[in-house]
């Protein structure tokens, strides 16, 4: 791979106890249809790779602009994948859960994940009732000079979206830029491919943030259990 930054997953942690920042390492990664991981993780002189010193942590004044739950959902402008406009208020009155993807990714517990989860969820709205089945989603793309409406109209169907619960949605990239920001999603193009964080949001049907799950180890029964509890 050329460098990039990305995430990883160690099923066994003795293999990164003596580890530290800055260390140069070789590994195996592992990719299945709906995993990763790596292993044989051995520490090699830096000397044989371009290492990249750790960057500086975030200052308190860039900690404190990440929205928390309860904070309102900022404006946006985007459109969806039928080429219609789609704003926050798109949404206002429903409860709506919305994620970030692209997809292009190929990493199965990243974007792949998050799109299955997301049809999980559609499946679990279409055969509930009440504030569930008033909920609506939202699938944000990170690569909006690549996925244009026809490009997540072609994802959409390749995983059973039905648009009257599920919206695939692009726009300018300043948008989205100031959302990932705005949830503290990393997302930079390195070495050719794009590397990003994850974030799934829920937001109450007067635009507030309930709740917000980082990473991938949420599932849609967490999702609904949670829209449940809030009894909108």
């Amino acid at each position: 791979m050329p460098s990039m930054t990305m995430p990883f997953l160690v099923r066994d942690q003795k293999d990164i106890a003596d580890l530290k920042l800055g260390d140069a390492i070789s590994f195996r990664m592992t990719v299945t249809k709906k995993d990763f991981w790596i292993d044989n993780v051995k520490k090699i002189p830096r000397d044989d790779v371009d290492v990249r010193d750790p960057k500086p942590k975030p200052t308190l004044e860039s900690q404190s602009a990440r929205l928390k739950e309860g904070d309102p959902m900022p404006a946006f402008s985007l459109m969806g994948q039928n080429g219609k406009p789609i704003t926050a208020d798109t949404f206002r009155g429903q409860p709506l859960v919305l994620t970030f993807v692209f997809t292009r990714c190929a990493v199965p517990n990243f974007c792949p994940r998050m799109t299955s989860n997301f049809s999980e969820l559609q499946n679990m709205v279409k055969a509930d009732q009440g504030v569930v089945a008033r909920t609506r989603l939202l699938s944000i793309t990170l690569d909006p000079e690549f996925d244009t409406p026809e490009i997540l109209k072609q994802y959409g169907a390749h995983s059973n979206q039905d648009p009257d619960i599920w919206s695939l949605a692009t726009g300018d990239p300043r948008e989205v830029d100031k959302l990932t920001e705005a949830f503290s999603v990393y997302r930079k193009t390195e070495g050719g491919t794009l590397s990003h964080g994850l974030a799934t949001i829920l937001i109450d049907p007067n635009g507030k943030i309930v709740k917000i799950w980082r990473g991938n180890a949420w599932t849609p029964s967490d999702v609904i259990s949670e829209i449940r509890a809030q009894k909108f």
